[in-house]
C-alpha cells in the first residue's frame, strides 16, 4: 500500500520561495511516475510538475522556470521547489504516485488520471 504526505506548505509573501516535501512509503522509485499537483480555489486540480522512474521531469508551461521537481531515493521523498511566488500560486499542493505496474510516459505525467495514489495536500497561500 502506498502512502504519501506532503509537507512545507504555508502562507508567504510574493516573491517568496518555498520547498514542498512528499514523504512516501510503498512506492517504487524504480517504476512509473510521481507528480505535484495544484488545486486553486474554485479549479480543478492541475498537474505543475512530474517526474519519471530514471528522473527525468517535466514541468507545466504556466510554471516553467518557478517549479523544479526532485526526488530523493534514498530518503524515500519527493520535493517541490517553488521559486518567486506568485498571488495565482495559492491552492492546495498534492504529491500523487503512479501504479507500479504501470507504464510511465512523457505524455502523461501530468495527467491526472495516470495517478492512483494521493496524499492529502499542503495549503501554500501567497499574499501580494
Amino acid at each position: 500500500q502506498v502512502q504519501l504526505e506532503e509537507s512545507g506548505g504555508g502562507s508567504v509573501q510574493a516573491g517568496g520561495s518555498l520547498k514542498l516535501s512528499c514523504s512516501t512509503s510503498g512506492y517504487s522509485y524504480n517504476t512509473g511516475c510521481a507528480a505535484w499537483f495544484r488545486q486553486a480555489p474554485g479549479k480543478e486540480r492541475d498537474g505543475v510538475a512530474g517526474i519519471m522512474s530514471y528522473g527525468k521531469t517535466r514541468v507545466g508551461d504556466s510554471v516553467k522556470g518557478r517549479f523544479t521537481i526532485s526526488q530523493d531515493k534514498g530518503q524515500r521523498s519527493l520535493y517541490l521547489q517553488i521559486a518567486s511566488l506568485q498571488p495565482e500560486d495559492t491552492g492546495m499542493y498534492y504529491c500523487a504516485a503512479q501504479k507500479a505496474s504501470e507504464r510511465c510516459e512523457w505524455r502523461t505525467v501530468l495527467r491526472e488520471d495516470t495517478y492512483v495514489d494521493w496524499g492529502q495536500g499542503t495549503q501554500v497561500t501567497v499574499s501580494s
